[in-house]
């Protein structure tokens, strides 16, 4: 974050906002195809956005065929451009609009970068396609073909001139733009690529592209697959109302895509002019290349192509002062899709990694039996619906699960009939074995004051039932030549919410460990939704989502017989530090980035993801809470529970969010200091 900036402006998290333009147009009107231009340049400015693209041969109009080689038509685009190089002078943007150039008795299909009352480049096209509806060949000369690397226009000297150039922002430079056309996404190997490999962050295409049945679909995987490839942003814009359809027809197709992931489209097939806005998180984008190693070798391979790109800096004032919201939208389960049917293919998905990690790790060692202890609440539950899973893929039976209560100090009712039903409805070999007698036994050797009559519930007092429990577990394990499944989740291990060693840490073989929280409870109601398991098991599997989250190590229970002893009372809430967890493990966000992204994603009291799955409350925190909580979780994460995730047990990773496994993603030092990222939670305000 800018440290002198709003805290509630985007681009002081690095987001800019970019725009693309579908205006009206006439065919070889340049005079009216410029003043809609300039409309929606003015439009984009108003918006703050930072970048327009509009449509390839925008001032002229794509389909003008033999016309691109009359003088008047080509006049005109140049007086088009002239136009807008002074309407830009006032304005803090950048725009790329498209032109036919003729340049040494050729003649270009061009990209012309304008910002601030200057013309910064001009890029002509490469790949120009010459079959079926096309024939660009007949008409234009591709960039490979040019003798020089600078042009001069009326009224500018010395363009850079090629489809080598890179323009990067000075007072934010991962802003680094390139542009290309129409028919260079459409190639194996697209001048993008090397732009991207090049230092380019945000990859344009001024496209016309007819539509055709179908068409419209595989653009959108085109450009949301390259802008996944490159690691980039990529925009692009196709010609609309106004073209000619003396043999086509034109469906004005924008798109705005981040790293695979497509976050704003036009609505095609529209008479009037569109203006579509998103904004970029260009930090990200930095993140990721420097993460994916392979990125840079690719780039080291391929240094003699990319030593020819020519950078060309330019300034924008950011608009950094005022409050500023992006109109981007942030889910508050980043593990879950906000679709229905997305998010049920996703939950399904889940469940088979957990299910085949588990298959594959019992015919490796040959057992046939799994041991696991179930307590009543969410992790267990699921573990005990992995288990479930698995013996029926393996073709064993259910009483092949070895599943058992081990009430303590602070069992409740509650959990404990949950578990039961569980159990049953599953068909599973249930044991019971109340372990607060070998705990008492325990407490004496150590000469707790709890075993002489007082209520002392210390971290000792805790870490004996959790002990007892694993070591039960073990034994168990030993005697009836079965595995040990673990329980515990990813936010736990994130958090340090697990008792070390001989305790909810250890196990043969964890199924949950990089399963978050938040996740593991929409797998529960996914599974209890879809009644695979009958009724009953449904009702119990919701029940047990309504019950609150607890290790049921302090005695107590309210009312409602819930225990008193509440994990999220005494840590803070899953769902803000999953939501943490995801943007500082995933991207490497600093605190001030991440709490402005909770707080957009939290300030408004709309439910998000299922109801219920929290309780009646909990979805709309201040940024004071969330702050609060940041902390809580940067100190635990960051400096006091590396060292339990240094040595966990082996479990599968399930998601791109991120595993805590040293093997499977994740390695830290277990000395480390959060201090780093406590100093800034200062740029944080303490409130909205």
């Amino acid at each position: 974050m800018t440290r002198s900036g709003n805290f509630f402006n985007f681009y002081n998290h690095d987001f800019a906002r970019v725009a693309v333009g579908v205006p009206t147009i006439r065919v070889a009107d340049p005079a009216f195809n410029t003043e809609h231009t300039i409309a929606l340049i003015n439009k984009a400015a108003e918006r703050k956005a930072v970048l327009a693209l509009f449509p390839e041969m925008g001032l002229s109009a794509y389909s003008c065929d033999d016309l691109f080689q009359q003088r008047a038509l080509l006049d005109g685009c140049l007086d088009g451009i002239a136009a807008i190089v002074e309407a830009s002078a006032k304005l803090p943007l950048v725009a790329v609009v498209g032109a036919p150039l003729a340049v040494d008795h050729h003649l270009f299909n061009c990209a012309v970068v304008i910002s601030r009352g200057k013309i910064l480049g001009v890029v002509p096209k490469t790949n120009l396609p010459n079959y079926r509806e096309f024939y660009e060949a007949r008409q234009f000369t591709s960039a490979d073909a040019a003798t020089r690397d600078e042009i001069d226009l009326p009224g500018h000297r010395a363009i850079p001139f090629g489809n080598n150039l890179i323009f990067q922002h000075e007072d934010q430079p991962w802003l680094t733009i390139h542009a290309e056309i129409c028919e260079d996404l459409w190639v194996p190997i697209s001048p993008s690529s090397y732009a991207a490999l090049a230092g380019a962050t945000v990859l344009l295409n001024l496209s016309a592209s007819n539509i055709t049945v179908g068409k419209a679909d595989y653009r959108r995987s085109l450009v949301s697959s390259q802008s996944g490839r490159c690691i980039a942003a990529y925009l692009y814009s196709a010609a609309g109302p106004g073209e000619s359809t003396t043999d086509l027809a034109w469906d004005g197709h924008a798109l705005i895509a981040e790293n695979g992931n497509i976050l704003a489209e036009s609505e095609r097939f529209k008479d009037e002019p569109q203006l579509v806005c998103s904004e970029i998180d260009l930090e990200r984008l930095s993140q990721e290349r420097m993460r994916q190693n392979t990125f840079a070798s690719t780039a080291q391979r391929e240094l003699d192509k990319l030593r020819r790109f020519r950078r060309i800096a330019f300034t924008t004032e950011l608009p950094r002062r005022a409050k500023m919201l992006p109109e981007r939208t942030y889910e508050r389960f980043p593990y879950v899709p906000s679709d229905p049917a997305t998010r049920d293919e996703r939950c399904s998905e889940v469940f088979e990694i957990q299910v085949q990690g588990l298959t594959t790790r019992l015919r490796s060692t040959g057992l046939e039996r799994v041991m696991i202890g179930v307590s009543g609440g969410i992790d267990s539950t699921h573990a005990l619906l992995v288990c479930a899973r698995a013996m029926q893929r393996l073709g064993h039976p259910a009483k092949n699960i070895y599943a058992v209560t081990m009430p303590g100090f602070a069992t409740s009712d509650r959990t404990l009939q949950q578990a039961g039903r569980l159990m049953k409805a599953l068909g599973c070999q249930a044991e019971k074995i109340d372990i607060r007698e070998s705990c008492m036994q325990m407490l004496k050797d150590l000469g707790h004051p709890f075993a002489e009559g007082k209520e002392v519930y210390d971290v000792t007092f805790e870490n004996v039932q959790a002990g007892e429990r694993t070591s039960h577990l073990f034994r168990l394990a030993n005697l009836h030549g079965g595995l040990v499944v673990g329980t515990g989740d990813l936010s736990e291990l994130a958090l340090g919410w697990c008792t070390y060693g001989v305790g909810d840490h250890m196990s043969h073989y964890s199924v949950n460990a990089s399963v978050p929280k938040t996740l593991i409870q929409h797998v529960i109601r996914w599974v209890a939704e879809n009644e695979s398991l009958g009724l009953d098991a449904s009702k119990t599997l919701l029940d047990i989502l309504s019950t609150p989250i607890s290790p049921e190590l302090i005695p107590g229970t309210d009312d409602d017989g819930h225990p008193t002893h509440d994990t999220e009372a005494t840590i803070g809430p899953y769902e803000l530090h999953d939501f943490f967890l995801y943007y500082i493990l995933r991207f490497g966000y600093p605190p001030p980035k991440v709490a402005y992204l909770a707080h957009l994603a939290w300030r408004n009291k709309e439910v998000g993801g299922w109801p219920g799955i929290a309780p009646e409350g909990r979805h709309q925190y201040d940024l004071a809470t969330i702050k609060a909580h940041l902390h809580t979780f940067l100190y635990r994460f960051f400096q006091l529970s590396q060292f339990k995730r240094s040595c966990i047990p082996n479990a599968p990773k399930v998601g791109s969010g991120g595993s805590l496994s040293p093997r499977g993603d994740y390695r830290a030092p277990s000395d480390s200091e959060a201090t780093a990222w406590l100093e800034q939670l200062k740029l944080i305000p303490d409130k909205d």
